[in-house]
């Protein structure tokens, strides 16, 4: 496995506009950590498996097909790929994050765009798939 950056607390995640049918107005996220020590890089912590979890970014508008009228909802990670968990590195007992290609996002649905008047129709999904990708600030440190 190929050495690759090493995810830290405060790193932006930025998630890709098209969730399936929907277009999401995305904003970009920042890692959140569990306030350990225990492994850090220049003293800022690293992010481990789970941590990805805590990211939550609200208020996005979106549409989707003839939901041209927007609603909102929030941006998560729902799953990492194998390439974004450390195999040999780890803190705490859990394997660190690494920036890999692109993780499986969610866009949850909370406010459900519409169709234009006079139908008002609601868009009747609950969520939406997506992907994202990590922006790591940490450009030396790496791992596996």
């Amino acid at each position: 496995m190929a050495l690759d950056k090493i995810i830290l607390v405060g790193d932006q995640v930025m998630f890709d506009p098209a969730f399936g049918p929907a277009t999401v107005v995305v904003k970009p996220g920042q890692m959140k950590g569990k306030g350990k020590k225990k492994g850090n890089v220049k003293g800022v912590e690293i992010c481990v498996v789970g941590d990805e979890k805590k990211l939550k970014v609200p208020g996005c508008l979106y549409t989707a097909g003839a939901f041209s009228v927007p609603g909102t909802g929030s941006l998560l990670i729902k799953a990492l790929q194998p390439d974004q968990k450390g195999m040999k590195m780890s803190v705490g007992g859990k394997p660190v994050i690494l920036k890999g290609k692109k993780f499986i996002a969610e866009f949850k649905v909370l406010s459900p765009a519409l169709t234009p008047p006079p139908a008002n129709s609601a868009d009747p999904m609950k969520s939406y798939p997506g992907t994202g990708a990590f922006m790591p600030a940490n450009m030396t440190h790496k791992g596996s």
